[in-house]
């Protein structure tokens, strides 16, 4: 099968060796894998973060996210058959889906939203279950809570802050607001149903003053936290709570203290990487994921079609997310076998 990898961490993605085009052995899914056939792929920060910085012995496909039809199962799948139409982001730990054909385990797979084609599926699984889990798992904002709080979501623009808005403005009480610095990030906010938006490049006090909301009571920082991390700190209010999902080099968890702050860590490859107890919650999440993309109720944050599924474009879209001037989801449909 064609597969698209890199064989040498570290490479600027300029360069045709960064990500190339190569052949595979076809995969055999396991008892509770399922074969399936790539239709659709997004890109996310994590496929430039483990490019950049994974040492690998032998070539490595990269890619977490994935729309496609199911072509086989495994002797212990339950959960799915082969035709069905799916979604998921995969597995850390496994060979990832820039590739033809791609194993999953059926339990972090759920059908694709039947209302919308396999783009604008691919576009949402990781920061669905990212934004997700944020919010419910960690925060422990129940749905339909949250009244008289507040969720500022730092970036939230991006992949993940773009479903995060939706769902706590769809599913609970709290009040959004969402950071943007530019005029066409912001307006991306709006539509995705921020109450308000703020500019992450000025003081966020100070912003938050701007629009008479100061303290809140919950942060989501999504990028930069190792930046704003004292300003949120001080945004804050007393038991007020932090969660984030980049990787700042290091935090002073000290100046928690006096305003007993919360710290949360979101990592959405958790369950799968160490196969948990609970690890079909992610197989639940996006099952309910689809059904209210299909009532209406959340919106694909896909933003742009980068044609089909190659090397060549796959560098661009690497090359974008590392700008850091992405917003929405940058999906690939379409495997190009020339």
């Amino acid at each position: 099968m064609k597969a698209i990898v890199y064989a040498q961490h570290g490479l600027p993605i300029a360069s045709p060796d960064s990500l190339y085009s190569t052949d595979l052995p076809t995969p055999r899914p396991g008892p509770r894998d399922l074969l399936v056939a790539v239709n659709a792929i997004s890109v996310n920060p994590v496929d430039t973060k483990v490019r950049a910085n994974a040492a690998v012995t032998a070539p490595r496909v990269l890619g977490w996210d994935v729309a496609g039809v199911v072509l086989e199962t495994g002797s212990d799948v339950t959960l799915f058959n082969a035709g069905d139409e799916v979604f998921y982001a995969g597995s850390l730990t496994r060979p990832g889906a820039n590739s033809e054909l791609h194993l999953v385990d059926e339990r972090i797979v759920g059908h694709k939203p039947a209302s919308i084609d396999f783009a604008h599926a691919a576009a949402l699984p990781l920061t669905a279950i990212t934004a997700w889990e944020l919010l419910f798992d960690r925060l422990r904002v129940a749905e339909g809570g949250g009244e008289n709080s507040q969720l500022l979501i730092i970036g939230a623009a991006g992949g993940v802050g773009s479903i995060l808005t939706q769902l706590a403005r769809k599913l609970t009480r709290m009040t959004v607001i969402g950071t943007a610095s530019r005029p066409e990030t912001a307006e991306w906010v709006r539509k995705m149903g921020a109450h308000h938006v703020i500019d992450h490049s000025k003081s966020l006090a100070e912003e938050l003053s701007r629009i008479g909301i100061h303290p809140v009571s919950h942060v989501a920082s999504l990028t930069h936290t190792e930046s704003h991390y004292k300003h949120l700190i001080d945004v804050l209010a007393p038991q007020g709570q932090l969660a984030l999902i980049d990787d700042p080099k290091s935090l002073d968890a000290n100046q928690l203290k006096t305003k007993s702050l919360s710290l949360h860590w979101e990592f959405m490859f958790t369950r799968a990487m160490f196969e948990t107890s609970d690890m079909i919650k992610q197989h639940q999440l996006l099952e309910r994921v689809a059904a209210l993309v299909d009532d209406g109720t959340l919106q694909s944050t896909f933003s742009e079609h980068y044609g089909a599924i190659n090397a060549e474009n796959l560098r661009r879209a690497h090359q974008l997310i590392e700008s850091h001037r992405a917003r929405g989801k940058i999906v690939l449909e379409g495997f190009d076998l020339s």
